[in-house]
């Protein structure tokens, strides 16, 4: 489909400054993948997806960068904050990179049918308190008590009432809540994206972090390095937010190419560690021994990013873990050990959330060839 772009007339400041905006040259969206389901009257295209970008007007990076959101959120995560402030698509636009930015398959602007997508769920304000805006209140994990960059003041900060939290309330949806479906319309969906920009880097958060993996997997010379900002994990079992099996291929919920091959999940042995690695952190499932290797992922530059008061912080490193074990190197960058201290998960939202976008331009720069 033809892109509809948007030529703005206006520059707004120099490139490179952290924190403003470099002159844009083009502003627009596309839709990519999708096909048509039904019949007659009831024929629908499903399975599109909203693509945005923004392209400066002096592109100095080798590659552009895709921004992929979370459950219950669209692209908004990236353009601005809940109090007011540029959001990361700002700051990368201002390094020179190209950005694109998707609302996932069957939600926001991407459309969802119920003759062909799953029923929708969503988060309560409580949850989002709990989970994301306010976890030192009422979090259930160690390091919650940590957190302090969420945006705004007084003891109702982060929770229903107060303007910044109802400012991010308002930009909530509801999403597809089974991961099979999930991932598979956002493969299918990513790799048309990938194969209509070229080579990109891909930065998930949260609930797209499968997508990462699974977009590396199916065409691993587009994908030129991943960040992950808090995968979903950790591999096989869930902890903290919720119990019982998960992610059987791992770190998805649908096939990932392993050598050997793996025919069917259930190829996949695993076994717990005797122990966690350190106080306040889960204990690791792992292959058992000699383990499947994702050959695909080999040679892709990984930064798994993980902040001080989320409930990853618990066991972001059991995925840095998996994917080390099964041959692909990676780091895991706990924020705090660069010196940003008192993030929760919502890290691209909160007071210091240019100096995590530096951050990660500092290691794009350093590691993406």
């Amino acid at each position: 489909m033809k892109s509809a772009l948007i030529t703005l007339v206006a520059a707004i400041a120099a490139l490179g400054a952290p924190g403003q905006q470099q002159p844009t040259a083009q502003h627009g969206f596309f839709y990519v993948g999708g096909h048509y389901a039904g019949t007659n009257a009831s024929e629908v295209m499903t399975g599109q997806m909203y693509v945005e970008f923004l392209r400066p007007a002096r592109v100095t990076q080798k590659y552009p960068l895709v921004l992929l959101h979370g459950a219950a959120q669209t692209a908004t995560n990236w353009m601005g904050t809940p109090d007011g402030r540029a959001g990361w698509a700002d700051y990368f636009l201002s390094q020179g990179y190209v950005v694109y930015m998707v609302d996932q398959p069957a939600r926001g602007r991407s459309a969802w049918h119920s003759s062909t997508n799953a029923a929708l769920s969503g988060f309560s304000p409580a949850i989002i308190a709990q989970r994301f805006t306010a976890p030192e209140v009422n979090g259930n994990w160690p390091q919650a008590k940590k957190h302090t960059q969420w945006p705004g003041s007084g003891p109702g900060k982060g929770q229903k009432g107060d303007p910044i939290f109802d400012a991010f309330y308002a930009t909530q949806v509801e999403y597809i809540a089974g991961a099979i479906e999930t991932q598979t319309l956002m493969q299918a969906a990513g790799t048309a994206l990938l194969d209509k920009i070229g080579p990109s880097i891909v930065l998930t958060h949260s609930q797209a972090g499968p997508f990462g993996w699974l977009l590396a997997d199916a065409r691993p010379k587009l994908v030129r390095g991943i960040i992950a900002a808090e995968p979903q994990g950790p591999p096989f079992e869930n902890t903290v937010n919720a119990e019982g099996k998960a992610r059987p291929w791992g770190i998805t919920d649908i096939p990932l190419v392993y050598d050997p091959p793996a025919k069917a999940a259930g190829d996949i042995k695993y076994v717990r560690d005797a122990a966690p690695d350190g106080p306040d952190l889960a204990t690791c499932w792992k292959q058992t021994d000699p383990p499947r290797q994702l050959s695909n992922l080999k040679g892709i530059p990984v930064v798994i990013v993980t902040a001080e008061a989320s409930y990853h912080a618990v066991y972001d490193h059991c995925t840095a873990k998996y994917l080390t074990q099964a041959g692909v190197k990676n780091t895991l960058l706990r924020l705090e050990d660069a010196g940003i201290r008192g993030n929760g998960h919502m890290m691209m939202l909160e007071k210091n959330s240019v100096d995590i976008a530096a951050a990660l331009h500092k290691w794009m720069a350093a590691n993406v060839k």
